[in-house]
């Protein structure tokens, strides 16, 4: 018999719409795995069982959708009444709010059973999910190795069965690395799709809200149901593009995909490509062209983009409201990031916004041709626990660029974006590739991705199944 948490989310939704499932028993299933698991992979950071049992127990008198009785967790970014949410801070250690964000509150209405709260970088700064206040995340595939961030918990959640489905936040490549560095799908939607997270109302657009999952209709499935929470009616979204899953289900003809490993960090790092990286792209290459997609090098060579994105990305840091006592409790990188943004001048930061505008506009007519443009998802293979510098910020965020050099330029364009395993490398590790498309292109990079997981087969579970 299928253990529960071997099974699709598409499955477990339908067996708890047709009672095949009591909410209340997979709840305390899946709360039974993180307590037996979890201590090798630090997803979670809090959990919540009691309130999340309670939860499920009222379930069925939530309106019926597709997320009701599912279990979920919130990334500890996201504030939740009555639940310490710190995000990754020491200098948060004691807050618990007493209301809740509009994700946390638009899940509760929508049936969702909350299990508590899976880790994050610092205010979710950085692409490594390690700190000084928390113990390290883990990659389920090898946990000598980090799982990548800011996302990492939720990611090392749903690589490891801890959760079905999971969802994160992506202002520059937060949900796509760490999804690709544990094997799993991530989906970064287009700028303005979603109704909570849609990026318009963030600093140059960048962050997101979107799902990570097991397979690529499990991601179409939770991207579907999260564009269904709608805060109020005057959610700021793009017009609506349609449901992904059918995508998912069944894969679209005649599309054209432009490959590259070009990053727009190339003319300012030493960015190297890992040999099994590369090897992935030629053979996500190949299995579409053999699929009938037509493919075709994309040559692009932009430029100028590190200072643009370094500017914008402190002055995001600066919004935090750290006070001089906090910044002595954070992070070096966070403490850098914070103090460097609140000097910058006002007309450095605008010069940086109209340059990301120009570079949006440049990047969606370079990429006009294709109905996705094929990179890898990362250069380099998930680094070990404590690669990261963590004194001195400049090189550590120098290596995050060199591990994920192929993120934060989607985020500056609003593209969407998807990574999916295609391979494995010489130790069975999985390898992804990344899908960018078009504005609201979601669907024609879903279908693309089906291609490509239908071609690889059923990936083998980590080591700690």
């Amino acid at each position: 018999m299928t253990a529960l948490h071997d099974l699709p989310a598409i499955e477990l939704s339908r067996m708890l719409r047709d009672r095949e499932v009591d909410p209340v028993a997979l709840t305390a299933h899946y709360l039974q795995r993180i307590a037996a698991i979890d201590d090798r992979v630090g997803a979670f950071v809090e959990v919540t069982a009691d309130r999340a049992l309670a939860q499920a127990a009222q379930a069925d008198a939530a309106v019926a959708g597709p997320l009701r009785g599912m279990p979920l967790a919130d990334k500890d970014l996201v504030a939740r009444a009555g639940v310490p949410t710190r995000y990754g801070s020491r200098a948060r250690r004691d807050f618990v709010p007493e209301r809740s964000d509009e994700l946390a509150a638009a899940l509760d209405t929508a049936g969702a059973v909350n299990l508590g709260k899976t880790a994050t970088p610092e205010f979710g700064l950085t692409g490594y999910t390690e700190t000084s206040f928390t113990p390290p995340t883990r990659d389920p595939w090898n946990t000598a190795h980090g799982a990548g961030g800011s996302s990492g918990g939720a990611a090392a959640a749903v690589a490891a069965s801890l959760l079905p489905l999971a969802v994160g936040s992506d202002g520059g490549g937060s949900i796509r690395i760490p999804a690709a560095t544990v094997g799993i799908v991530g989906l970064k939607p287009s700028r303005g799709r979603m109704p909570i997270g849609s990026g318009i109302d963030s600093l140059a657009g960048l962050a997101v809200t979107g799902p990570l999952a097991r397979t690529v209709a499990d991601a179409a499935f939770l991207a579907d149901a999260l564009h269904t929470l709608r805060p109020h009616p005057f959610a700021l979204t793009a017009p609506d593009p349609g449901p992904l899953l059918p995508a998912a289900l069944a894969p679209r003809d005649g599309l054209r995909v432009g490959v590259t490993t070009v990053s727009p960090w190339d003319d300012d790092e030493q960015i190297e490509l890992d040999p099994a990286a590369r090897a992935a792209v030629e053979h996500a290459a190949a299995v579409l062209s053999a699929a009938g997609t037509g493919v075709d090098e994309f040559r692009w060579a932009p430029v100028g983009y590190a200072e643009m994105f370094r500017t914008i990305w402190r002055a995001s840091a600066a919004r935090l409201p750290l006070s001089e006592a906090d910044l002595a409790l954070v992070e070096p990188i966070t403490a850098w990031l914070v103090q460097e943004g609140r000097a910058l001048p006002a007309t450095r930061l605008l010069d940086a916004l109209a340059s990301a505008a120009a570079f949006e506009r440049q990047t969606i007519a370079a990429f006009a041709p294709f109905d996705a443009v094929l990179t890898p998802a990362l250069a380099q293979s998930p680094r070990p626990i404590g690669w990261y510098d963590r004194e001195n910020a400049e090189r550590n965020f120098a290596q995050q660029v060199q591990y994920a050099p192929y993120s934060s330029f989607v985020n500056v364009a609003g593209l969407p974006a998807i990574t999916v395993p295609v391979t494995t490398d010489g130790d069975g590790h999985p390898v992804s590739v990344q899908l960018v498309g078009r504005p609201g292109g979601e669907a024609a990079i879903v279908s693309l991705a089906a291609v490509l997981e239908a071609h690889r087969g059923a990936l083998p579970h980590p080591p700690l199944w």
